[in-house]
């Protein structure tokens, strides 16, 4: 084997070394806004959540009366991570840059990760615009620069744990970012049975290990919450059905179609279960059919969860705003124009829970496109699995599929 290096593998390096230098400025850009902004309430109740968790611990704390907060719905791993930032702010860490920073970092390595993902399955070139596009969007600068929270860390461990199991075959530390994504927030839940149908079309050797890493960590990060405050965990985490706003999405559509607030309660209530049901069916639907495309049907999941949420928060509409990249260049351009404009309309106005009438229709056409986009995805995951169908049995097995049967080279691009 030849010691130099190939025309694609320069290029790949290039590409990789542009695309970590847009990822750094972007991270530059948001903690700049973040240090230069208060940010909205959720800054100054994440502190009151770090000081309560202070005072008793990261396991107790959902048994705690917080009468001053509302309810605390972050997952156990959250709870260690403000532990440990109360920690750095009562050394001298400014805590409105402090909280906002696992989810710049976050975005960071997301971008990386759409690089990656979206290479191995087309063009290096395509790969770049969807990465810096991913790094500039204007609703990951808003929401993660801005509000912050833990949307962005849960979804860039939801996309790790795809690109590790699919891309890199390593189903160890793929069971790991698995538990890592939903010990961070609950959303990334409905990745979960992609993830695991994923690991079984490796190979019973790599679904035992897929779930031995994820068993280990989510035991040892949840295992002592479930044995000491089951209740409050139950309570406050996994049947939290979001705040009672409803100026994005289906919730506020059926109050616009004047549906009797009964059935509105009713779908907010167990019928979000059923909804977040449906959108597993519809993700391991996708998996199962072309186990190659995991990290879009990821993105397709996450998608979906926005776009029949019957909870409203500014926040959530990070969930696929990186993924969307990984659908398509220009899945993730329009949702992050459209939906760009309305978060930093609403962000600069600092009423995150107080939409105007404009800003309200703005939403409704970044639902729309977010339905396109989403509908675009499930799409291309039927058509790459009817492609392969078609395509003559090849000898051996690759989960990720060989370059060729991915996407076709373009003409100047050398073979591999």
């Amino acid at each position: 084997m030849s010691a130099r290096m190939s025309p694609l593998s320069r290029d790949v390096r290039k590409a990789r070394i542009v695309v970590v230098a847009v990822a750094a400025v972007a991270f530059v850009a948001k903690m700049a806004l973040a240090a230069s902004t208060r940010g909205p309430a959720d800054v100054r109740f994440f502190w009151g959540f770090a000081r309560a968790i202070a005072r008793t611990d990261p396991v107790r704390i959902y048994g705690e009366p917080l009468p001053w907060l509302p309810v605390y719905n972050h997952p156990p791993l959250a709870s260690w991570m403000l532990l440990g930032m109360e920690w750095l702010a009562q050394h001298g860490v400014p805590w409105r840059p402090l909280i906002r920073f696992p989810a710049c970092l976050a975005d960071l390595i997301t971008v990386v990760l759409v690089f990656e993902i979206v290479r191995r399955r087309g063009t290096v070139r395509t790969a770049v615009l969807c990465a810096i596009g991913a790094a500039l969007c204007p609703v990951l600068v808003a929401t993660s620069g801005y509000h912050g929270n833990t949307d962005s860390v849960a979804v860039m461990f939801a996309f790790a744990a795809a690109y590790l199991l699919v891309d890199r075959a390593s189903p160890l530390a793929a069971g790991l970012a698995a538990a890592l994504c939903v010990s961070v927030k609950l959303i990334p839940v409905v990745a979960l049975p992609l993830l695991f149908v994923g690991a079984r079309h490796a190979g019973r050797p790599a679904l035992a290990r897929f779930t031995a890493g994820f068993a280990a960590l989510f035991l040892a990060v949840w295992g002592p919450v479930i044995a000491t405050v089951p209740g409050g965990l139950r309570a406050n985490v996994l049947e939290y059905a979001g705040g009672n706003f409803s100026f994005w999405g289906i919730v506020r559509f059926a109050r616009w179609a004047g549906v009797p607030e009964h059935y509105v309660s009713m779908v907010r209530g167990d019928g979000h279960f059923l909804i977040v049901l449906a959108i597993m069916a519809v993700g391991v639907w996708l998996a199962w059919r072309r186990p190659a495309d995991l990290p879009v049907a990821v993105a397709v999941t996450l998608g979906l969860l926005l776009l029949l949420s019957t909870a409203s928060g500014v926040q959530y509409l990070a969930w696929p705003a990186a993924g969307l990249f990984v659908v398509g260049l220009r899945q993730g351009l329009a949702y992050g124009l459209v939906v760009g404009a309305v978060t930093t309309s609403v962000y600069s106005g600092q009423r995150p829970v107080h939409w105007t009438l404009a800003e309200m229709a703005a939403g409704t056409l970044g639902w729309a496109v977010l339905a396109v986009c989403v509908a675009t995805g499930v799409r291309r995951v039927l058509a790459a699995a009817r492609a392969d169908a078609a395509r003559p049995p090849a000898t051996g097995i690759d989960i990720a599929g060989p370059r060729s049967e991915r996407q076709p080279r373009h003409a100047d691009q050398p073979a591999p």
